[in-house]
């Protein structure tokens, strides 16, 4: 997690077409993420930024996707 003047950074790696949906945990300082959906038509990233809200125990609202649409690793900001 990186500090910013709007929030936190946070470094997600996303594993699309998993068998389960299921946040694995750090692994060389990106959280890894396991998801059923495809990575066609953002649907991996809608399912990530919901299970990392749900992890995070946060509002989906508050995530926002900086970096890494069409990519593995990913980088959301965690609005304060």
């Amino acid at each position: 997690m990186i500090p910013s003047s709007t929030g936190t950074v946070i470094s997600v790696r996303v594993h699309p077409r998993a068998r389960h949906n299921e946040v694995v945990g750090v692994k060389d300082g990106q959280l890894h993420i396991r998801t059923t959906a495809p990575p066609a038509d953002g649907k991996a990233n809608k399912a990530v930024t919901r299970m990392l809200a749900e992890y995070l125990e946060i509002a989906p609202s508050r995530l926002s996707l900086l970096r890494g649409e069409t990519q593995r690793n990913k980088q959301f900001l965690i609005r304060v």
